[in-house]
């Protein structure tokens, strides 16, 4: 057994550092634990992080395939390399935008920087996105037209400084469990608010839960805005001095009573947020927020809270809760929707230096950043002939994911991934990943924090890391791309390096200095600097924006959500995560199929009840199981059940492309077929009455 080697989780986005052992006998990982001198989490560890590392309950791919006559079979590296170059090279002569790419929030620094290169500067296509998309770009666009940079302004060390915690649309009691004892352990001595239509693990622990109804969140923050406005609490001093557009974000704002019965709220829960406002306030929010047609809009209402409160500095802030483990890294260093060091992609001087970085023609870069993996998918098949997902499963991830797996069958599929997912069985090559335990690299949480990666075991036989592999098909691509076997620590510090003078200036890293410290939080412009709370300037604050103050919303009014309810289809479907799941739950559920469990008032099911979860999309087999948690009206799914976005709806929002996963038009029917798998239709609507 090797001796413990530090290293960071690679679940969520809070970073625990974590230590780990490897096996014995031959590869794998035999022990996890938490590391009790990370400056992260000093020892804390969730089960499900330690688990899910050790001994996650997916099906490992272990060599190459390929399909022959319908069937994959296993291959070498070589042929599979082999067919994915010349599948890559024929498409990019023809052109290079027929070459979709999509990557992950579970890839290293390293590998996220890399495949941003391949597929910027290799191929050159703008369908490349990250499945990050899928989740944190409404909170990115709401901090970009706030603060002209992304990424929360606050970190982990403002938790036990804040008086009071509102967390909105997030229910980190089960997504963050580490960082959720920090907030109840500050709140004990201040207030948690809870503002979710489901009453969560989270909203149980919490001093007031606001359940407004699904999609209503965008109503209810400007309410309180409304409210705060009205009753005086406006800190006319900060407004006045650091920012702008707080009279235009005013001018249109609603009737409190009007707003509470739209919200479905009572004036109390408006009156309990604005009160909560008062103290120094952290503002969480999460998925339930972003994944909304109004998920840019309703972020950044809830920044304007912040704002026109004064709650901004230490102790206080706006602080968006990243999904994936390295959504954030992925944003800072992939170039899916900025260059790297989060430059703007249009940005005439930031594409010179990528372009001399990556020894390519400025003018093979794209010109523009693509529609988002939901557009994106709206040409695969069509204009795309060739798609590779790396770390990511669409085929189950995707909103109306029927409708996204149809179109796998119509592209040359490169799956590459550590396990056997429901998009590799599309797949026309499969490349086998290394997963966590057997990788080098970097990560960087939701605090901005960049840690190690470490591996502690070697990597099993026909099996290799993703920066390996994007490196190998990038060079057959274009030659030259990358080294033949790039050491993660050299493409650390090239990436780094692009960094230098950007808002996200990560070239005071080095593997050395992570090694030392355990984590360094950027902007980290030099060998010593790591920046707790961004944008101060000594006593006051100078924002990445034109004027350099922080800019309020627009204040927009409400859109119509995309599918509301109807006497067809009566129920609103809202999803959420389970305490034991992971992502579309192939670490968690392994090859387990059996039909979800979906979660309903008494008032709508009872308990036990078989029913198809219908939507005009598709329909799906369930069990209820009847919970008053669950508001009258509303029917509950998780996101780890691969039938779960068979029936989601892909209207995105208009600024981020982020979709609306948390709300759409449901019905129950009773079934009697005694089925107990996974059950899914995508034609259910067809044959059903027409609104």
């Amino acid at each position: 057994m090797t001796g413990w080697v530090p290293t960071t989780c690679m679940r969520c986005a809070v970073g625990c550092g974590h230590l780990q052992r490897g096996a014995d006998l031959g590869n794998g990982v035999d022990s996890v634990r938490g590391n009790a001198d990370h400056p992260t989490n000093r020892g804390l560890a969730c089960q499900r992080g330690v688990s899910e590392t050790a001994d996650p309950d997916g099906t490992f791919l272990t060599r190459p395939l390929v399909r022959r006559d319908g069937e994959l079979v296993p291959t070498t590296w070589d042929v599979a390399v082999g067919k994915v170059t010349e599948a890559m090279r024929t498409a990019c002569e023809r052109d290079p935008d027929s070459i979709g790419v999509l990557g992950s929030g579970q890839q290293t620094n390293e590998a996220a920087y890399a495949l941003g290169k391949a597929a910027r500067g290799a191929i050159g296509t703008r369908h490349y996105d990250a499945n990050t998309t899928l989740c944190m770009s409404s909170a990115v666009a709401a901090y970009y037209d706030a603060f002209g940079s992304d990424a929360p302004p606050c970190s982990y060390e403002d938790i036990p400084a804040a008086e009071s915690h509102v967390v909105w649309g997030a229910n980190p009691a089960v997504a963050h469990p580490v960082l959720f004892r920090w907030v109840t352990d500050s709140a004990r001595d201040g207030e948690l608010i809870v503002v979710d239509p489901v009453e969560t693990d989270s909203a149980e622990a919490a001093d007031v839960h606001v359940q407004p109804d699904p999609g209503a969140d965008l109503t209810l923050a400007r309410a309180v805005l409304a409210h705060v406005v009205e009753t005086g609490r406006v800190d006319e001093a900060f407004v006045d001095a650091h920012t702008e557009g707080f009279a235009a974000a005013c001018e249109d704002l609603p009737e409190v009573e009007a707003a509470c019965e739209a919200a479905g709220v009572e004036r109390s829960d408006v009156e309990a947020l604005a009160d909560a406002l008062d103290a120094k306030t952290l503002l969480y929010w999460g998925m339930g927020v972003n994944q909304s047609t109004r998920g840019t809009a309703t972020a950044g209402a809830l920044i304007d809270l912040c704002l026109a409160t004064g709650n901004l500095g230490e102790g206080t802030g706006p602080f968006s809760l990243t999904g994936q483990a390295n959504s954030m890294g992925t944003r800072v260093c992939s170039s899916k929707g900025g260059w790297p060091g989060m430059c703007d992609y249009d940005d005439p001087t930031a594409r010179a230096r990528v372009a001399e970085a990556w020894g390519v023609d400025v003018e093979r870069l794209p010109d523009d950043s693509g529609p988002g993996p939901v557009g994106m998918f709206a040409d695969v098949g069509e204009s795309i002939e060739v798609l590779w997902t790396v770390a990511t499963n669409p085929a189950a991830g995707l909103p109306d994911a029927d409708d996204a797996a149809a179109k796998l069958d119509d592209v040359f599929l490169v799956a590459q991934d550590a396990f056997h997912t429901e998009t590799v069985e599309y797949a026309d090559v499969v490349l086998p990943a290394a997963t966590w335990g057997e990788s080098e690299g970097t990560t960087t949480n939701m605090e901005r924090a960049v840690s190690r990666v470490r591996a502690v075991t070697d990597l099993p036989a026909g099996v290799r890391t993703d920066l390996d592999i994007i490196a190998t098909v990038a060079n057959g691509v274009h030659s030259g791309t990358f080294d033949r076997h790039p050491e993660p620590e050299a493409v650390f510090e090239e990436m780094t390096a692009l960094t230098a003078g950007t808002p996200a200036d990560c070239s005071g890293l080095s593997y050395e200095r992570l090694d030392d410290v355990g984590a360094v939080r950027w902007p980290a412009p030099d060998a010593e600097t790591s920046v707790a709370y961004r944008y101060r300037d000594g006593d006051g604050w100078t924002f990445e924006t034109v004027s350099e103050n922080a800019q309020f919303s627009t204040g927009a009014p409400d859109d119509d959500l995309p599918e509301p309810t109807s006497d067809a289809y009566p129920l609103t479907l809202t999803t959420g995560r389970e305490s034991d799941g992971y992502n579309t739950g192939v670490r968690s559920r392994g090859g387990d199929t059996a039909v979800p469990t979906v979660r309903a008032n008494p008032a709508d099911a009872s308990d036990g009840d078989r029913v198809s979860v219908e939507t005009r999309r598709g329909s799906a087999a369930a069990v209820v199981a009847t919970d008053p948690a669950v508001p009258a009206g509303v029917v509950w799914l998780s996101i780890h059940h691969p039938a779960t976005n068979r029936l989601t709806l892909p209207a995105v929002d208009p600024r981020s492309a982020e979709p609306n996963y948390k709300q759409c038009a449901t019905r129950l029917v009773p079934r009697t077929d005694g089925a107990d798998a996974v059950e899914t239709s995508g034609a259910g609507a067809a044959s059903e009455v027409s609104d």
